[in-house]
């Protein structure tokens, strides 16, 4: 829809995805369908059915907004911001499948002074995401596998663009953070920890994230109609990934496990 975006959630009063409180933006619409992902009703572009269990009944998952709109909304908690240096971000779904409609919502915000912040897989063409970045305080991008047939497998897409687009980020922006969610029998071993902190000296990247698999979507995927590939799977904890952190840290790359 023509000057509007499929959103599929404002969420309010947020502690992690960025500095103080935060209102998340959530985009619909990815072009990745990882099999571990915890909010599979963001895959889609378009509106999509979802069995609400508090309302015991379907629901309709996505909505076109307009920039005024989420402008309006997100204003709402604008004091919030100012007292915890909190700000608005955007995530999803994939906020750069409609990287131009970020683009205005990014200059929006930044015209009120307001902090920003994106999530993003880095999946986008070159051009547009170094336009996008120049919009946004902070980005938090992931890296989902070094080898780029295993991302394929893992993910549907491979991993060249988002590896350019990281290392542009990198070179060019001062406040990039690299997140690797593990996720187990993908890239949870310690000879994966190994390639990605090679991948990480060669990128000239200081400073990551490790995100411990876990199972908070797994009831979605039910709502959905879809079948979940790893439901059976034990979720990981910090404590999982502590040899993981070691080998980066031998590397000389600061890590904390979320």
């Amino acid at each position: 829809m023509k000057d509007k975006g499929l959103i599929f959630n404002i969420q309010k009063f947020s502690i992690h995805d960025g500095p103080g409180i935060r209102s998340v933006v959530f985009f619909k619409g990815c072009p990745l369908k990882c099999f571990w992902c915890a909010n599979p009703e963001s895959q889609l572009k378009k509106p999509e059915e979802m069995w609400d269990n508090s309302l015991k009944r379907p629901t309709t998952v996505g909505k076109y907004m307009s920039v005024e709109e989420i402008m309006e909304e997100v204003l709402k908690d604008v004091m919030f911001y100012e007292e915890s240096g909190g700000g608005v971000t955007l995530s999803g779904g994939e906020v750069l499948y409609q990287v131009d409609f970020a683009i205005e919502l990014l200059k929006a915000l930044q015209l009120r002074g307001i902090h920003t912040c994106v999530e993003t897989t880095g999946v986008c063409n070159p051009k547009k995401f170094q336009e996008f970045i120049k919009h946004v305080d902070m980005i938090y991008m992931d890296y989902k596998h070094y080898d780029s047939q295993a991302h394929l497998r893992g993910t549907g897409g491979r991993n060249e663009i988002v590896k350019q687009n990281i290392q542009y980020a990198i070179n060019h922006h001062q406040n990039v953070v690299i997140r690797i969610p593990i996720i187990p029998s993908f890239n949870d071993s310690l000879e994966d920890a190994q390639h990605f902190a090679d991948d990480f000296h060669e990128m000239g990247i200081s400073k990551i994230e490790l995100l411990p698999f876990h199972q908070y979507g797994e009831n979605k995927y039910k709502f959905l109609n879809r079948d979940y590939v790893l439901k059976d799977i034990p979720q990981l904890h910090t404590e999982d990934l502590n040899e993981h952190k070691k080998i980066m840290e031998k590397n000389g790359i600061a890590c904390l496990v979320r």
